[in-house]
């Protein structure tokens, strides 16, 4: 018989957390014999709770997810304007032999980099690490384990 009661409690209440569509419901949801919590909040912050991330690009709003993830570094150089200039160089050729890989330059104390790719897995990075390799024009071709951009359609 306590098998049964613990199966319908534990039924109930995975219901009631699937019914809950965010945080918040959760929190002001009434359980007897615990704490009430009341969130005074405008509502436009509760329609965004879930969303992890929204970016504009520069011609139309472009909506992406950000995890955890794998890119191909190209280049690393120092803080100077010529290593940022090289980053730009790498990734400009990257653009040109591989237009439907992202690219990614940017200063990351103290050096300048040049990242490609938005992976989900080691070994899709690893495929794009060898396409890199195997074009003869990157030297410093190296797997890094990065945020990513995880595009919504």
């Amino acid at each position: 018989m306590m098998k049964y009661f613990l199966s319908l409690v534990f039924t109930v209440s995975s219901g009631i957390a699937v019914a809950q569509s965010n945080i918040v419901e959760s929190l002001q949801t009434n359980v007897p014999g615990q704490g009430k919590v009341t969130v005074h909040q405008d509502a436009q912050i509760t329609d965004m709770i879930g969303k992890r991330f929204v970016r504009t690009g520069s011609s139309e709003a472009q909506r992406v997810i950000k995890t955890r993830g794998y890119r191909v570094q190209v280049y690393a150089g120092n803080n100077s304007r010529q290593a940022r200039d090289e980053a730009n160089i790498v990734a400009e050729k990257v653009k040109e032999k591989f237009p439907d890989m992202p690219v990614y330059t940017f200063f990351q104390p103290p050096r300048w980099l040049c990242r490609v790719g938005d992976y989900k897995s080691i070994e899709e990075a690893h495929v794009a690490m060898r396409l890199l390799k195997a074009e003869g024009s990157f030297k410093e071709v190296a797997i890094v384990r990065e945020q990513i951009n995880i595009p919504i359609e």
